[in-house]
């Protein structure tokens, strides 16, 4: 056997050992639990399908998107099978896959455990979702608003502060905001502002939002902070002097979302300072992508610059869609389509993200 087959070898029966042994885990701190409902914010890297439910062409309720979920089914999920929100969720006990706020048919138990109000192509700046044609997150709060009023008819108004108090929240946004509007091809935000400007806009908007959650009775929040943005395959193909070529991370592109991510610890520290009754985290994403681009092996990776989809150089959402041939092996690639990793990758998040979790679910 090959060393990369022995590789392989031993790394399946990891994940065996580590199916078993956490999925009695997870039963045992369930029992204990106080957190029974998770809710989501942000863009496609935690949206669970709202956009299958708005006039936009940011979509992906179609094959070959979500070719490894259940029943192979796309859900609008922009990848190839689960998101790290669902990992997490599954993991505490929660449900398997978290659903979108905006699906008509949820029943009162789906909402009682939580949903996602995410939409794919959104950001923190309300022109990058209105570039997109998406829900901005401004919106996406009015949207809990409206869920609390309608839990409070359904359960009642204590029931319903109960089950927001003891709930994880999770915001995933931001890189659309560099990628899309300030860095895209029209640059539209670099024009009125330079890159220092526009950060401390992105997180006023960011703490406006978490500032929002907090009134409406969030306690728990986890804020994810940006991936190196410069590693994404889109990005480097748009950026790169010869991208098919040369295809390694743009770097001063990675160095802004560090720099930012820098910014936002201090950010969600001061908010923390100012509300103590709550438990406000850091959630880094940059180090783990930033692991796996520069040591793909130890994940099992074979690919870290292209997508499975189509050339995997450019092709997203609409651009990868039935038509689109796709790897061979999806577990090999970083990323599932030019901009969103695989289900694979998403999982090697997850595992770092196990303890916070642990945390959260009995604070």
């Amino acid at each position: 056997m090959s060393p990369s087959g022995s590789f392989r070898t031993v790394w399946v029966l990891f994940l065996v050992h580590f199916t078993l042994q956490t999925a009695e885990t997870r039963r045992l701190s369930a029992i204990n639990s106080t957190t029974s409902a998770f809710f989501v914010f942000g863009d496609s890297t935690v949206d669970s399908g709202n956009n299958n439910y708005i006039q936009t062409i940011s979509r992906s309720n179609f094959p070959p998107y979500g070719k490894d979920l259940p029943d192979h089914i796309a859900t609008g999920r922009f990848t190839n099978g689960k998101l790290v929100t669902d990992f997490l969720s599954s993991y505490a006990g929660i449900k398997d896959l978290i659903p979108p706020y905006l699906d008509p048919t949820l029943t009162l138990d789906d909402l009682k455990t939580g949903v996602c109000f995410a939409s794919a192509g959104t950001g923190f700046d309300p022109l990058t979702a209105q570039i997109n044609v998406v829900i901005p997150i401004q919106k996406q709060l009015k949207y809990f608003k409206e869920y609390k009023s309608r839990m409070e008819v359904e359960i009642g108004k204590e029931k319903t502060a109960r089950l927001i108090n003891s709930a994880f929240f999770l915001i995933s946004a931001g890189t659309n905001d560099f990628m899309v509007n300030y860095y895209g091809p029209t640059q539209i935000r670099s024009k009125t502002y330079n890159i220092s400007g526009y950060q401390d806009f992105i997180l006023q908007q960011a703490q406006q939002l978490i500032q929002g959650l907090l009134g409406l009775g969030a306690r728990k929040i986890a804020f994810v902070g940006l991936p190196p943005i410069g590693c994404v395959p889109a990005v480097i193909t748009l950026n790169s002097d010869n991208a098919l070529a040369h295809r390694g991370c743009i770097q001063r592109l990675s160095a802004v979302a560090r720099r930012y991510n820098a910014l936002l610890k201090f950010k969600l520290a001061a908010i923390q300072k100012q509300a103590p009754a709550a438990t406000i985290v850091y959630v880094d994403i940059f180090n783990p992508i930033d692991r796996m681009v520069r040591n793909p092996q130890q994940f099992g990776f074979e690919n870290v610059n292209l997508g499975c989809c189509g050339s995997g150089i450019i092709e997203f959402s609409v651009l990868c869609n039935p038509l689109s041939p796709v790897c061979s092996d999806n577990s090999k690639y970083l990323f599932w389509d030019s901009v969103h990793p695989t289900q694979a990758a998403y999982y090697y998040v997850f595992l770092g993200l196990r303890p916070l979790v642990d945390r959260f679910m009995h604070i």
